[in-house]
């Protein structure tokens, strides 16, 4: 009688492994990882005799800009810290002082003239 044999090996990298599963190395992970993305959820509670003082709720997300874009994950475009297109347009230059006074005083003359408004409005609700 012959007797077994035991698998096949294959070594790679001072590594031996069964024969079929090939070692996936990092670069293969991420890739997979990024391309389907992950997500990592996790809660912690702190408790002192049965009083819960403090509760953190963690959610990870993990993936690809494109898969979290057709997740409908986004918020990166419409941040103004990360992203130029969400920021306001910013003015060239110093701007003229005589011009900032002008533009101020119509929103000045408005906002006396309903404080006016309202105060003679009290003033009759009291006489």
């Amino acid at each position: 009688m012959t007797a077994a044999q035991p698998p096949p090996v294959v070594q790679n990298s001072g590594q031996v492994l069964p024969a079929g599963h090939e070692p996936a190395n990092l670069g293969d992970i991420l890739e997979r990882v990024l391309d389907r993305g992950i997500v990592i959820a996790g809660d912690i509670r702190v408790s002192l005799l049965d009083i819960e003082l403090l509760t953190l709720k963690l959610r990870l997300v993990i993936a690809s800009v494109d898969t979290a874009r057709q997740i409908g994950i986004d918020w990166w475009e419409h941040d103004p810290w990360l992203s130029s297109r969400a920021r306001p347009p910013v003015e060239p230059g110093p701007r003229d002082p005589e011009q900032v006074e002008a533009e101020r005083r119509p929103r000045v003359a408005a906002r006396a003239l309903r404080r006016d408004a309202e105060a003679q409005e009290w003033g009759d609700l009291d006489g």
